[in-house]
């Protein structure tokens, strides 16, 4: 399962690694980083049949989490990609606008590495 992560820190991409650490080794997964939403544009105009999920931060400088996902679910739907959003920020309002332009799941940070393996169906 080749997995898209979007967000703007640094660090998110060694915390993936981290707890994905045995299904990585495993090729249960395969992750792609991406620190912006424009190269996260990028990266799927290359490799989109590749990626199952997308897992975007929502507030990002430049093309937020939001414009991301109105770009991908207007050009990239045969077959559309699973968008989950991540923010720092679980209110009503985010949730909403997520879910109303056509967001998967939502997840809030701290990122529960549990909760999002039983999300995508995988057990350690």
């Amino acid at each position: 399962m080749k997995i898209l992560v979007v967000d703007d820190e640094a660090d998110m991409q060694m915390l993936f690694q981290q707890r994905f650490r045995k299904e990585i080794k495993n090729h249960i997964v395969d992750f792609a980083f991406a620190t912006s939403g424009e190269e996260a544009l990028n990266y799927l105009q290359v490799h989109f049949h590749e990626v199952i999920l997308i897992l975007s931060d929502i507030n990002m400088p430049g093309m937020s989490g939001f414009e991301l996902l109105k770009e991908i679910k207007r050009n990239y739907y045969n077959p559309p990609p699973v968008v989950m959003m991540i923010t720092a920020y679980g209110d009503q309002e985010n949730y909403n606008q997520a879910m109303s332009l056509g967001a998967d799941d939502f997840l809030t940070k701290p990122i529960d590495f549990n909760q999002l393996k039983e999300k995508l169906k995988i057990t350690t």
